[in-house]
């Protein structure tokens, strides 16, 4: 696959560090550099919009892989981060962000097929819910990197914030697509 675009670039290479993350998640020493990667994958986020709006270069493509690429970074290091802390409560989480996300696709191909797209764009509460997540994730990564359970306590508590904005926006795309 070419990447014809510095924009779609930097949407692939989110896609790229997910699994590198997930990997230094798996060993304690790595913690550190678990963070730094996902900081910077968060900001390839930003950087994608920024350069796409700035070189006219917004494509089909990166608008439908961008919001993918943030669910891979987002569940591969909730998984990540369930394994390492040995916590249902994350993989959960992970599997309801995994649900919700199937469930809205089919959502978004099923108002394709019935011509009914403005049902399922993007809601401006769904970019508050993937912010949210990010949040959390960093709380985490912090709390991880500096061995403090209280950073752990407090993304616990974020998390159930974003499983419930995340169930919420689920919600919202289904009573668009039903009314």
């Amino acid at each position: 696959m070419v990447i014809k675009n510095l924009a779609n670039f930097f949407t692939f290479l989110r896609i790229g560090l997910a699994p590198v993350i997930f990997v230094c998640l798996l060993d304690s020493s790595m913690h550190l550099l678990a963070l730094v990667l996902f900081m910077f994958a968060s900001f390839t986020d930003y950087l994608d919009g920024y350069f796409a709006r700035k070189t006219n270069t917004v494509s089909v493509i990166g608008e439908v892989i961008d919001p993918i690429a943030d669910k891979i970074l987002i569940v591969f290091i909730f998984y990540g981060l369930a394994v390492n802390l040995d916590s249902y409560l994350i993989a959960f989480a992970a599997s309801v962000i995994v649900a919700r996300e199937i469930w809205v696709g089919a959502l978004r191909d099923l108002n394709a097929r019935n011509s009914n797209s403005d049902a399922t764009k993007v809601l401006f509460i769904s970019k508050i819910k993937t912010t949210i997540q990010l949040f959390t994730i960093s709380i985490y990564l912090l709390g991880l990197s500096i061995n403090n359970m209280l950073m752990i306590v407090i993304a616990d508590i974020f998390l159930f914030i974003s499983v419930f904005i995340t169930l919420y926006t689920g919600f919202l795309y289904t009573y668009n697509t039903l009314k």
